[in-house]
């Protein structure tokens, strides 16, 4: 969400009225850049929670960093593991974008390397048994986790037909990797799907942890409602403890909101829409740009947004420690309202 002018009153959900001109609302929230900033290293102060509210404690707290947007993470945050987020494989199956470890130099926990494909074509590519693409890719991942703690594989998009060779990818990086954590990062499930890529019991034997993604129940293409609501986590948690278990689960949680507009109008026109558009809106004035014919028009659009707050985060966070889960981890540093970190606590 960028160049937009948002009016908010408290709640989880809200309309708002905004110009066009500054309205756009989708696409992946790891796109959603909060600009270069100078590096603050000012440490963090923790202050009694607001309102009274719990302060919610774990045994692990992970959270992600984006490479470029390392200020996010200020010193004294209760954090035990960050995932630095991340790099990527090229169109010819190789890595790139490696962040340098020595850039998170003021974490004094564990910094895991996370490495992102969101392609079905290209995990199919670099997926294929015995293929010179996937040992040197292999290579690649375990020669640049030794400047790491650990390695954090996010393949969101593996083809249905491709199950079972990325189960023997997972395993083959398992067995190179040695004594580095190894993690997955799992779309939610909140019951067990016939045939799935992303099956927890299968997938599980093959890694450290695993970090559930529950956020998005609610996405840009859907209809309007919260990225997570408290009873979708519920059942996606109780799933999750099921299958994989307290010790290698981490509950991924949202910092980030998102908005739906009423209305999209960037489309192509038909000469039949074109006429009926300035019919409607009573255009008046239709100049020429070098013989080409514009013209201009105002509406507004409703705009239904869900965030998350202190008040959302401790019902979420209060729910997973209920039912006894012993980690959690943040999608991402920067997105979140500060407060929070005054009712969260790392308890080893």
């Amino acid at each position: 969400m960028k160049h937009f002018i948002l009016k908010t009153c408290f709640g989880a959900g809200i309309i708002v009225i905004f110009l066009l001109t500054f309205f756009n609302c989708s696409g992946d929230p790891s796109r959603l850049k909060t600009g270069e900033e100078e590096s603050d290293e000012r440490p963090i102060v923790i202050q009694e929670p607001p309102d009274g509210l719990p302060v919610s404690t774990f045994g692990e707290i992970w959270a992600y960093v984006v490479a470029g947007e390392e200020s996010a993470y200020k010193r004294g945050l209760p954090i035990s593991d960050i995932g630095y987020f991340g790099a990527e494989i090229d169109s010819y199956g190789s890595l790139t974008d490696v962040p340098r470890r020595q850039n998170l130099s003021s974490f004094p926990g564990r910094v895991h390397l996370v490495v992102c494909c969101n392609s079905r074509s290209l995990s199919h590519f670099i997926l294929v048994p015995g293929s010179r693409e996937r040992r040197e890719l292999i290579a690649d991942l375990i020669r640049e986790t030794r400047n790491y703690d650990g390695l954090q594989i996010d393949f969101e998009l593996i083809p249905a037909r491709d199950r079972e060779t990325f189960h023997s990818f997972l395993r083959e990086l398992r067995a190179g990797l040695g004594n580095k954590i190894f993690t997955i990062a799992l779309p939610a499930r909140n019951r067990k799907l016939n045939s799935d890529v992303y099956d927890y019991d299968e997938i599980k034997p093959h890694v450290d942890k695993i970090l559930v993604m529950a956020y998005d129940e609610h996405w840009s293409g859907s209809a309007p409602g919260s990225v997570a609501s408290l009873s979708w986590c519920r059942r996606v948690a109780e799933y999750s403890l099921a299958a994989i278990g307290r010790e290698k689960l981490i509950m991924g949680l949202p910092f980030y909101g998102r908005a739906w507009g009423n209305q999209s109008v960037s489309r192509a026109l038909i000469h039949s829409t074109t006429e009926r558009i300035i019919r409607e809106m009573g255009v008046s004035e239709i100049r020429r740009e070098n013989g080409i014919p514009t013209f201009d028009y105002n509406v507004t659009v409703s705009v239904k947004v869900y965030f998350e707050d202190e008040y959302s985060q401790s019902a979420r966070m209060e729910m997973y420690r209920s039912m006894n889960v012993g980690a959690i981890g943040f999608w991402r540093l920067g997105y979140e309202k500060p407060i929070v970190w005054n009712i969260i606590r790392l308890v080893p």
